[in-house]
């Protein structure tokens, strides 16, 4: 097994190397990989097995939904790097171009970071699209998996390792910690010289020990405490799909509603529609009934759980919705801006004044009106898939695709000039 540091060290020799690849390169590397994906599927799949038995002691059915994988879960896979094949090529770009005065042509290019660290939890997906767009984008990736999913992430990167090897390709372009004790994370968060970012995916936890403890620059993503702010103006029909949607359709993801904030003009008819759609039907159905835990003001209508203390700052990743009644619009922005974690925020209103202030007041990387929260995805907005969703706003914000990987060098041409 190698350490840590020796993975690192292999990284950062191969950064200059991956750099000078040429798109057509990175973009045959890339369609090897995807074929090989699917071709060993199997092997992906008994890996994988391993994973979620192990799992079944000590995770619940949702979580360990985000640890499964079966063959369409690869193909979807397989094609996420296709599609990043296909989408253009980042670096190299010529951002801007001046010619000053003094005659010297200074022009910005957009290169990659360098060695790019991802500590992430439980989802084998991440293992595929990491490597995929740090690769399209020029930068060697090292991947830190949790101990949920190792054996799924490491037969995912050897596969991939395969795939550049048999091009006659550094196969250290991607990279798999084999340590999954505590230390390896500490290892990465503190390997200044060897890792330019680090990019934790996961939950509230991880992300803030990494932004803590970390040395080496760090970008924030993931915790989605998502709203839902249905006003009194809204087409009931259309936000009850609305949220059924945002908090039904894979509750274990970030960009998953776990809050609801009902107008009180229209609370006494929505509420009620909340709980038929939400919790009735679904049991009816045999399926997770949603449980909400609600307000003074929604228990009164209601009845049923009230919400604790912590309900409206917690990301559940389950069926559990957050339900508080509000007056205004502004009431909605002023507890959105308390509670958020500033993710992926939605209005629901056919009021074009109301949806205009909370889309200027509400400060989240994607703000939404009269759609799910559920579209804040790397592949739904045309990234071919994501490295994360970055929370912050230096230097990347909301879903983060070959761009977001790379920073800028000014390149200055002159012809002996001197200050």
């Amino acid at each position: 097994m190698k350490t840590t540091q020796e993975i690192l060290q292999q990284a950062k020799a191969a950064a200059s190397e991956l750099a000078r690849l040429t798109p057509a390169q990175k973009n045959t590397a890339l369609l090897k990989m995807a074929d090989e994906l699917q071709r060993r599927s199997a092997e992906i799949l008994h890996a994988n097995a391993q994973d979620v038995e192990r799992a079944k002691a000590t995770l619940g059915e949702v979580m360990i939904d985000r640890l499964r994988l079966d063959e369409k879960r690869i193909v979807g896979m397989a094609q996420g790097i296709r599609e990043v094949a296909a989408l253009p090529d980042p670096i190299g770009k010529i951002l801007e171009k001046t010619t000053l005065p003094n005659g010297l042509q200074v022009t910005k290019h957009r290169v990659p970071l360098g060695v790019v660290g991802i500590i992430y939890e439980s989802r084998p997906n991440v293992t595929s699209d990491a490597g995929a767009l740090c690769f399209k984008s020029g930068n060697v990736c090292v991947l830190r998996g949790g101990k949920d999913a190792f054996h799924s992430s490491f037969a995912l990167v050897s596969i991939l390792r395969d795939a550049l090897s048999s091009l006659g390709l550094n196969p250290n372009f991607i990279n798999v910690v084999e340590d999954v004790s505590r230390q390896s994370a500490t290892e990465l968060m503190m390997a200044v010289g060897y890792v330019d970012a680090l990019i934790p995916r996961g939950g509230a936890g991880l992300i803030r020990a990494c932004v803590e403890n970390a040395k080496v620059p760090c970008i924030q993503t993931g915790t989605g405490i998502c709203h839902i702010y249905v006003d009194k103006s809204a087409d009931l029909e259309k936000a009850i799909k609305i949220l059924y949607n945002a908090k039904t359709s894979r509750p274990s993801v970030c960009n998953a509603a776990e809050v609801c904030l009902v107008h009180s003009a229209i609370a006494e008819k929505f509420l009620p529609m909340i709980k038929q759609k939400l919790c009735a039907e679904r049991e009816q159905a045999g399926l997770p009934a949603v449980e909400l835990r609600l307000d003074d003001r929604a228990w009164a209508i209601l009845g049923g759980i009230k919400a604790g203390e912590t309900d409206f700052d917690t990301e559940f990743l389950n069926y559990i919705l957050a339900v508080k009644v509000v007056d205004s619009v502004e009431e909605a922005i002023a507890h959105i801006g308390a509670h958020s974690t500033g993710h992926s925020d939605c209005i629901v209103s056919e009021d074009e004044s109301a949806c205009d202030l909370f889309t200027l007041c509400v400060d989240s990387a994607a703000v939404y009106v009269n759609a799910s929260t559920r579209f804040t995805d790397g592949g739904e907005f045309g990234k071919g898939c994501e490295i994360g969703i970055s929370t912050q706003k230096l230097h990347a914000r909301g879903p983060m695709g070959l761009e977001e990987l790379c920073s800028y060098k000014y390149v200055v041409k002159g012809n002996g000039q001197v200050r």
